[in-house]
């Protein structure tokens, strides 16, 4: 559960955002739509499949202050799901939360982001796409889980699945 409190709170959004500036998504994106006939080999299919793909995302277009904010606002119910335990066995999951903190801080760090040399601008699309694929494949495992285990919750993840244009949280 505290992995679905981290989705709920900040990596549904920032996966949304962070997708929405990934020029290649067309290539994956059929590939997470996640559905009620999915099995385990589908699942296991579709993390292979993730395994080859470029997380790209144009950094040109992030809207860095705004990136910056959010995860500032956040840092807090962050820094509790790091103090958390029970994530010691969780060793993706662990390292997802400290590539979101590394971003955190290098973002946070600088006085502003106009101006910047491109060396820099690399080094943040390097953090930026690290993040991006280590929370694709956690929500993928997290879709996953909440398949297997609890069926209405993951009836209202698939109605709002990031990666699906035209999710609803309207049942129809």
């Amino acid at each position: 559960m505290v992995i679905g409190t981290f989705f709920s709170e900040v990596g549904t959004g920032l996966l949304t955002y962070l997708s929405n500036h990934d020029p290649d998504l067309p290539e994956i994106r059929q590939d997470l739509i996640v559905t009620d006939a999915w099995t385990p080999g589908t699942f296991s299919g579709v993390h292979d499949r993730l395994q080859n793909y470029r997380y790209n995302v144009v950094v040109d277009d992030v809207d860095m202050p705004e990136l910056c904010r959010f995860l500032k606002e956040r840092r807090g119910f962050l820094l509790r799901l790091l103090e958390n335990p029970v994530l010691l066995e969780h060793e993706s999951f662990t390292d997802l939360l400290r590539a979101v903190f590394h971003l955190t801080e290098e973002l946070e760090r600088r006085e502003g982001f106009a101006g910047l040399p491109e060396s820099d601008i690399e080094h943040l699309a390097g953090d930026i796409e690290r993040v991006y694929g280590r929370l694709i494949r956690e929500w993928l495992s997290y879709m996953e889980y909440l398949k297997q285990n609890y069926p209405y919750l993951f009836s209202l993840a698939m109605r709002s699945n990031p990666f699906d244009e035209t999710a609803s949280p309207v049942v129809r």
